[in-house]
């Protein structure tokens, strides 16, 4: 070969270095990675730096991170089950009104009717899943918005729950409150530090270095492209000095404290729902819907099963954040739930979904459901007034977004959709197959604004 084959053949040191950003950007998650996830996370880190340096030790005190994940694991369990219906390309505003009259009915029924307390979860989420299947049907079957939908069941809601509970406060038992604010027992010798938090922390750190080797050998045997092996390494080493240091900070708490329930219940929605949006069916359907719903459609997607389940899914789990409440708050009354779709939503926007849907990982939300708590209870240690601090949310919010935006818009790649590449090809690899004689196929270049959502799911007949 020549010379000047040679020299066009190598790649130079800036595609060197672009494939190693490339390398870098596979390191959380794979082909599921998101830039904008990757960039957020890098700023929780910073966040929690900075405060920790603010607040003279504050932030990562023991006390003030289990209060951090008891205090707002509701609104995190809300961003799991909020980023399937944006992804899918809706808005739910009715899970605060949800989780609220979830919460008075579960009270009540322990409180009023005598329920153990086992029978008034269950109750709890018998009635979250009939609500979520009553606001699925008219979006998935009749073909109301579900802005409009959930909005008239955030007004409906907000005054059920006033009514059953006639607009006064109900106290839950003492056994109830375990599962917004107890922890794991301990047990075993005193070692000055909490025995299940440890052995916790030393089961998430084996599953860690196990799910990696599991990746990079499903990799391989499917003959499918890598990360390098330093990418790996790197990463491994990232998540176990992470779990080492949680495992430090939360077992060494005062007496009697060490993981909290609550972030016991969150780990099992994350994982559960990660596990389906990532590995089944149902979960790529989402995507696919979110994505491009005409296409979806023509693949063989039943669209209306899709907008039903994430309508009544968010529901399912409005009921959970809602028992977990008034858990920890130990009484349910007609002020719980307001603003609550709010901070879920921005979470979910700052952790990296897109707003015409289709984009957007279970980890990304929660890890923007971090950002909005770390910035709440930082601002809080540093008595900033709750004028401010609803100042500041809202920044963060508009700048996460419009970041993404600003970029689309200079004709540059779009920072969520280029790092998600990966994902959005595997969607267009579903079939598509010939539309029918006479009928207008819609063109695969159209962007996410010419995509509408269809105007009537009606059934014909």
């Amino acid at each position: 070969m020549s010379d000047t084959t040679k020299t066009e053949t190598a790649p130079d040191s800036t595609q060197k270095a672009a494939f190693r950003f490339r390398d870098l950007g596979k390191m959380f998650g794979g082909s599921q990675s998101s830039g904008r996830q990757f960039g957020i996370l890098g700023a929780l880190v910073v966040i929690i730096l900075l405060f920790e340096i603010l607040t003279k030790g504050k932030t990562l005190d023991p006390v003030n991170l289990i209060n951090l994940v008891n205090g707002n694991a509701y609104v995190l369990v809300l961003a799991v089950g909020m980023v399937m219906v944006i992804v899918a390309g809706h808005i739910d505003l009715s899970v605060g009104s949800v989780a609220a009259f979830v919460g008075i009915v579960v009270a009540q029924s322990m409180f009023v009717w005598h329920l153990p307390w086992p029978l008034a979860m269950l109750l709890g989420l018998v009635v979250g899943a009939v609500v979520g299947a009553w606001q699925g049907w008219w979006v998935a079957y009749v073909g109301v918005p579900a802005f409009i939908v959930t909005l008239a069941g955030m007004l409906f809601f907000r005054g059920a729950n006033q009514f059953v509970g006639n607009s006064t406060s109900i106290p839950v038992p003492r056994d109830f409150t375990f599962i917004g604010g107890g922890f794991l027992p301990d047990f075993g010798p005193d070692f000055g530090f909490s025995n299940p938090t440890l052995i916790l922390g030393l089961l998430v750190a084996i599953a860690v270095v196990w799910q990696e080797r599991r990746l990079r050998s499903n990799q391989r045997k499917m003959g499918a492209v890598s990360a390098p092996l330093w990418v790996s390494v790197v990463k491994v080493v990232v998540l176990l000095l992470v779990v080492v240091g949680a495992t430090y900070l939360f077992a060494s708490g005062r007496v009697g404290t060490s993981y909290p329930i609550a972030g016991i219940v969150l780990a099992v929605l994350v994982l559960g729902y990660s596990f389906l949006t990532n590995n089944t069916t149902i979960g790529r359907h989402i995507y696919a819907v979110g994505g491009n719903w005409r296409a979806a459609e023509l693949s063989g997607v039943n669209i209306r099963r899709v907008n039903f389940f994430v309508i009544w899914n968010m529901s399912f789990i409005a009921a959970i954040a809602g028992m977990l409440w008034i858990a920890r708050s130990v009484a349910s009354g007609p002020g719980d739930g307001v603003g609550w779709e709010l901070d879920a939503i921005a979470a979910v926007f700052i952790g990296g979904a897109a707003v015409s849907g289709g984009i957007g990982t279970i980890v990304g939300s929660i890890v923007g459901g971090l950002v909005i708590a770390v910035l709440n209870n930082g601002l809080q240690l540093l008595s900033v007034g709750a004028d401010r601090v609803q100042m500041i949310k809202g920044l963060v919010l508009l700048v996460a977004v419009g970041i993404d935006v600003y970029s689309k818009r200079q004709g540059k790649p779009s920072i969520i959709g280029l790092l998600t590449r990966n994902r959005r090809q595997g969607l267009d690899e579903l079939p598509v197959p010939a539309a029918p004689v006479g009928t207008q196929t819609p063109t695969p270049a159209g962007g996410p604004q010419e995509t509408a959502r269809p105007k009537d799911l009606t059934p014909e007949g």
